[in-house]
């Protein structure tokens, strides 16, 4: 697996716990699952940021993304 998808799937699975936390904070339940996505996607996006620093920044996260994308849908 490339340093790029692990990237991206890292950082959407940060994003998708994002709803999960607020979800089980209104039903008054522990963000249990939540939790473990926000680990697991932070871990993922770090291991894929070290191995390969100079290639990750804010300035080049969409492009990484699109490419991605385009990778694996072509």
């Amino acid at each position: 697996m490339d340093f790029d998808l692990l990237f991206v799937i890292g950082v959407t699975m940060a994003a998708f716990s994002i709803p999960a936390f607020m979800s089980a904070f209104s039903d008054r339940r522990g963000p249990k699952m939540a939790l473990f996505m926000l680990i697991a996607g932070a871990g993922a996006a770090y291991y894929a940021m070290s191995q390969n620093p100079a290639a990750y920044s804010v300035a080049t996260f969409d492009d990484v993304f699109v490419s991605v994308v385009a990778k694996y849908l072509n």
